[in-house]
């Protein structure tokens, strides 16, 4: 028999929603919901790693085999999500900071979704605005259930890419609309953030003199910055019943991580790379140095920060008890990305253009040759 699936390229991916922050939302809430039931799987024994990568020598070893550099990688990200998506897919992606010499992108990435049953492909679809989008929801969705009451300020720390959707996603959850304040090291990328964000959200945003403006006062603060250039967030800056969402690297000091709520898109990822941190520290660090729970896992495996009670988004949607106790409590929440994060969305857009008749049909046989 024949065996056909759907190409989706960018512009498909567009006509079909990749873009609308709202459904995207309510998609990964959707997937933190699923996984809070246990109806998930990830890579390896532990059923919850990131992903498998490539990982280049630091010095040439053979041929042209590339070495380690600066955000130097290739990934495959695998999952299956249950629940009411019920397909099985996997995120693949190569990223060289060096590729913006180019024209390119620093990350290409493309999704495919397969048939639990068969296995057989689905979709196979541009993936770097799905990947950006579904970023941007998580601390979105995290907002929904983190956030005290009245929540409306918020600080926004880093103004590249990441930033916008991250913004997008927090806005469709936050409790009231307020003011939005804008820091970046680069004061005319702040200014162009704030021109951008406010003509598109209609929100009032305002470029911040400093981090520290931008964090005081905000009930919800998200960092999206570089690993290299981590930002260094004092205690006595965050408003009593904040929330940090950590999608870039934010310092915080010994005390932060035992005094705050610490909060994981998912625990049982972050430790899988606890446990090769102590088994191969040196590796490790070099490839995840910049990794938003890096610092943390650090502290945890010298023995500064007991890992016992570390609680998942999706275990406090399961049991709300489990989360915000009071308007007073500082919620510390360190995100990961997840591939059931680009199956979920993947899939929503995926149904949407079938519904539309988008895409191209593309057949790997009409009759397999070795049946």
């Amino acid at each position: 028999m024949s065996l056909k699936f759907l190409y989706l390229d960018e512009p498909d991916m567009i006509k079909a929603g990749v873009l609308d922050m709202k459904k995207c939302v309510r998609s990964i809430d959707d997937m933190f919901c699923t996984m809070g039931s246990g109806d998930y799987l990830m890579g390896s024994p532990s059923e919850n790693h990131h992903g498998m990568m490539l990982w280049f020598p630091e010095s040439p070893r053979a041929g042209r085999m590339p070495v380690a550099g600066p955000d130097r990688r290739f990934m495959a990200m695998p999952a299956y999500l249950g629940g009411r998506f019920y397909v099985c897919g996997n995120k693949w992606y190569g990223s060289n900071v060096k590729n913006t010499e180019k024209g390119l992108p620093r990350s290409i990435l493309t999704v495919m979704l397969n048939d639990v049953d068969t296995g057989a492909p689905l979709a196979l679809m541009s993936a770097n605005l799905l990947s950006s989008m579904r970023t941007g929801a998580v601390p979105g969705v995290a907002t929904k259930y983190l956030q005290a009451s009245g929540a409306s300020e918020i600080g926004i720390i880093g103004a590249g890419v990441i930033s916008r959707p991250c913004l997008l996603g927090i806005a469709e959850t936050i409790a009231a609309k307020g003011r939005v304040k804008v820091y970046d090291l680069n004061p005319q990328k702040a200014e162009a953030f704030c021109r951008e964000m406010g003509e598109r959200t209609g929100l009032e945003l305002v470029p911040a003199a400093s981090l520290e403006e931008a964090v005081r006062g905000s009930d919800v603060v998200s960092v999206a910055v570089s690993g290299i250039a981590p930002v260094n967030i004092q205690d006595e800056w965050l408003k009593p019943g904040a929330i940090v969402l950590a999608t870039g690297t934010a310092n915080f000091s010994d005390e932060a991580y035992r005094k705050y709520r610490v909060v994981f898109d998912n625990w049982k990822m972050h430790k899988d790379w606890l446990d090769e941190l102590r088994d191969d520290p040196e590796r490790l660090l070099s490839v995840n140095a910049g990794h938003p729970s890096a610092k943390f896992l650090l502290k945890v495996a010298a023995g500064g920060v007991d890992p016992a009670n570390m609680v998942s988004l999706g275990d406090i949607i399961a049991d709300p008890s489990m989360g915000r106790q009071s308007d007073k409590d500082i919620f510390l929440f360190l995100t990961a990305g997840m591939g059931t994060e680009d199956v979920a969305w993947g899939y929503d857009v995926y149904q949407e253009a079938l519904r539309l008749g988008l895409g191209k049909e593309l057949a790997l046989w009409e009759k397999p040759y070795w049946a």
